[in-house]
């Protein structure tokens, strides 16, 4: 093997090891056992567990940054792109059931970004500029935009996580329903509202 496709054989291992057991319970000993070679060779390699789990990480989120990114550019009508991308992501976690586990997995103490939810964040500031415009179009305000984008997002992840184990109904099924709940509330909102216990 040369050195760059031992490098792919450690991360395909590493990725798999880490999808089954997390970050901590995988070990430089496993990677290195089941891959077939010496624990120095993962040194070399990556430095470490935390080396290639960066670098397993970074690749996932290069990815779905790439897939989701791609849905939201796309142009169109508002109800279109958020279809296309509650679409990118359950595509995603279909495509790379792995690399989506790896993701929601609570990543080391010493891992601030290429999370999930950092991921969720950037794709959330993304929706916002979308929702201001929109809601400044309908007479809306547009100060409220941010909240409703981590609202929104926020749900099609969670709707994600929880799709990636029950796997039903059919991807494109959950996003009709997505879409439903977040089109139709999105279309029926008021300018000021108000909860109804309060007087």
């Amino acid at each position: 093997m040369t050195g760059a496709q031992r490098r792919e054989q450690l991360l395909d291992v590493s990725r798999q090891l880490f999808a089954e057991k997390g970050f901590e319970g995988t070990s430089v000993e496993e990677i290195a056992a089941r891959a077939d070679v010496s624990k120095p060779v993962v040194y070399e390699h990556f430095g470490g567990k935390e080396g290639v789990y960066a670098v397993v990480v970074d690749r996932e989120i290069q990815a779905l940054t790439g897939a989701l990114t791609a849905a939201l550019e796309a142009g169109g009508h508002p109800r279109v792109l958020l279809e296309r991308t509650a679409l990118a992501l359950l595509d995603y976690i279909d495509t790379s059931t792995d690399g989506f586990r790896i993701l929601v997995r609570d990543s080391p103490v010493t891992q601030s970004t290429g999370t999930f939810s950092s991921l969720i964040g950037d794709v959330a500031m993304h929706v916002e500029h979308l929702l201001a415009d929109q809601f400044s179009r309908r007479g809306l305000n547009p100060s409220t935009a941010p909240i409703y984008a981590q609202m929104l997002v926020g749900m099609v992840a969670l709707t994600g996580q929880h799709w990636l184990e029950v796997r039903r109904p059919k991807k494109e099924e959950v996003a009709a329903h997505l879409v439903n709940l977040a089109w139709n509330g999105l279309s029926g909102m008021q300018k000021s509202p108000h909860l109804r216990g309060e007087s």
